[in-house]
């Protein structure tokens, strides 16, 4: 069974109604992003950094998983997929995608707010699920005592599941990158780690003004769009 590896971004959710992660003026939704995805914001205004992400948490759990996500899962009947995703929403797994690779963390669990200390560097991070959509910063705690943030990357963050979705992109027989704009890096930069036997599909509607490799197939549609061509396009390379 050939292995089949989708990389998606902000675009693939943007179907389901949840807004894109950066807009061309900086914001989102109507916070400057320094002020609500860095370390140093949660250092200066927990309350505030809290309180924006329990609104995209609640926003998140109201939205549906779109054809584009439920495409992705039916894959998994003829081809062996793994999902990469920048996306903090949990949408692929709510439409069946089985193994996905969350590079930025999913809003829907919660870590420590504590840094890891040299002493404990080799120490794996705890995660805990959240229920419903809101965190509190005093009644929702660590098992240390410290307050529990968002598992979410924030900028200035290393990104700790970078290194498996290199092996994964390696590794691919065919390669779909779906709605992001390969503007953050060092994510970005996984459309160049695929193999030279591998089949690459790149889905946007601005794919046409992106600097990729040409080994890509540029589809210029939306995510929904897109997917329904490639389920067609591997249909009728199996028949």
């Amino acid at each position: 069974m050939k292995k089949l590896v989708v990389f998606s971004g902000a675009g693939m959710s943007a179907e389901s109604g949840i807004n894109t992660f950066r807009d061309s003026d900086g914001l989102w939704e109507n916070y400057r992003i320094e002020d609500v995805a860095t370390p140093e914001a949660w250092a200066k205004n927990p309350k505030l950094v809290q309180q924006f992400y329990n609104q995209r948490r609640k926003q998140i759990i109201e939205a549906k998983p779109n054809s584009a996500h439920l495409a992705i899962a039916e894959l998994e009947k003829d081809f062996q997929v793994r999902v990469i995703t920048q996306n903090i929403d949990d949408l692929h797994e709510r439409a069946g995608s089985q193994n996905v690779l969350h590079l930025h963390g999913n809003i829907r669990l919660a870590k420590s707010s504590q840094k890891l200390s040299k002493l404990s560097l080799n120490q794996e991070e705890s995660y805990y699920p959240i229920e419903g959509w809101e965190l509190d910063l005093e009644r929702d705690l660590c098992p240390q005592g410290y307050p529990l943030r968002p598992h979410v990357v924030w900028f200035g963050e290393a990104v700790p599941a970078y290194e498996q979705a290199i092996h994964m992109a390696n590794d691919a027989d065919i390669f779909i990158v779906i709605g992001t704009s390969l503007a953050v890096y060092p994510v970005a930069a996984l459309v160049h780690e695929i193999p030279t036997h591998c089949r690459a599909f790149y889905i946007d509607p601005k794919a046409d003004h992106q600097q990729i490799p040409s080994q890509y197939e540029r589809i210029t549609m939306t995510a929904s769009e897109g997917m329904q061509y490639i389920q067609d396009v591997l249909q009728n390379d199996n028949d």
